[in-house]
């Protein structure tokens, strides 16, 4: 009997899915300029209008629900979650939002997130506020931080301003919570993170990684994100959101 006991206890562990194969592998897409590229600035910083919909199209077809990050914990309940974030907050970003925009429907309602430098809002190229809080309170876009200047501050030892200040601001804005803070590019370090708590509960970086929860310290101030690039085709993309490639 024991040993009858101890072969079908065997079984349910071989049957179980082990935490590995749990996880869920999530894509947080960063992208940068949504526009024709014009000769100015670093060509793969751009995707253009037509490619981004077809991206966002590629998305709605095979079933991804778009988040932002005040909804983190639907990853846990929806089939395929995947989070569009755009760096800078440049007026060109009104094109994805026209495109999510003209893409939502009764089944698909397309969302994401813009991280803008708080101090250039309103500058020749960046949303202005009043474009900021038409995105907002269309539901389609949340705005959150990218510092108030967008320093490396992994160099700098006064953070108050390009944190706490910056948050202030834009929730002034936009009347909503901001919540979440995207590194200027991309670095980190332990003080960086500490400070970073204080007033936000997500940190983003430029790690090219899909995530998957791993339980470690710090997890969720680490957030890794995979570039769309101008050069990206849409096979490429179909690979990267799919987790099947990793740039």
């Amino acid at each position: 009997m024991k040993a009858i006991t101890i072969f079908f206890l065997c079984c349910l562990i071989i049957m179980l899915p082990s935490k590995t194969n749990a996880q869920r592998k999530v894509p947080i897409l960063i992208y940068h300029s949504i526009d024709e590229f014009k000769g100015s600035g670093s060509k793969e910083l751009y995707v253009t209008p037509q490619n981004f919909e077809k991206q966002m199209i590629y998305l709605r077809d095979h079933d991804f629900t778009l988040l932002t990050f005040d909804r983190w914990k639907d990853i846990e309940k929806v089939k395929k979650p995947i989070f569009i974030t755009f760096d800078d907050g440049y007026k060109n970003n009104l094109h994805a939002f026209k495109i999510l925009q003209n893409l939502t429907n009764e089944h698909f309602k397309p969302t994401g997130t813009i991280f803008v430098i708080s101090d250039f809002i309103g500058s020749s190229n960046r949303l202005s506020e009043a474009e900021i809080k038409m995105m907002v309170d269309s539901g389609i876009i949340s705005i959150q931080s990218h510092t108030a200047t967008h320093p490396d501050l992994t160099k700098i030892n006064e953070f108050e301003e390009e944190l706490k200040g910056s948050k202030d601001k834009i929730q002034k804005i936009t009347e909503k919570p901001v919540i979440a803070l995207s590194y200027p590019y991309g670095n980190t370090n332990d003080k960086v993170i500490a400070e970073t708590k204080k007033y936000y509960s997500f940190g983003l970086t430029t790690t090219p990684e899909l995530f998957s929860e791993e339980g470690y310290k710090d997890e969720l101030y680490l957030l890794p994100r995979l570039y769309v690039k101008y050069s990206t085709t849409i096979d490429e993309f179909e690979k990267v959101v799919e987790g099947r490639k990793m740039e």
